[in-house]
């Protein structure tokens, strides 16, 4: 069985930083896509930015300038800077991932870390 372990959130004030960390364990053949999702109080969930296994990255505009995603595959974790924190960025963030295993490619959330901008 794959886990997707977020790691990382918290409350920090405006304009602060933090990084968040989601490792996945189990058993892992290869690791395709990993991304970072987030999901504010009344609104759906959205992605905020992912990257490819070859380290390609893509950003949602609201993060682009602001938060950077990057990943080490020998430790298969992704990592996501945010900096320059908004209120607008409190949610809750939720690690993704594309992961080959034996019985093939299958999509894994992690379960979640909060979040939280705020004066």
């Amino acid at each position: 069985q794959v886990q997707l372990v977020e790691s990382g959130g918290g409350l920090v004030q405006p304009g602060e930083s933090l990084r968040l960390s989601c490792a996945a364990s189990g058993i892992i053949f290869s690791i395709y896509t990993m991304g970072w999702y987030r999901q504010a109080p009344g609104k759906q969930r959205e992605l905020i930015a992912d990257i490819t296994s070859g380290g390609s990255t893509n950003y949602a505009d609201s993060v682009k300038g602001r938060f950077t995603i990057s990943r080490d595959n020998a430790k298969n974790t992704v990592y996501l800077q945010m900096n320059s924190l908004e209120p607008e960025d409190t949610a809750v963030y939720y690690c993704n991932a594309d992961i080959r295993q034996l019985i093939g490619v299958r999509n894994y959330w992690g379960q979640g870390t909060q979040v939280t901008v705020s004066s």
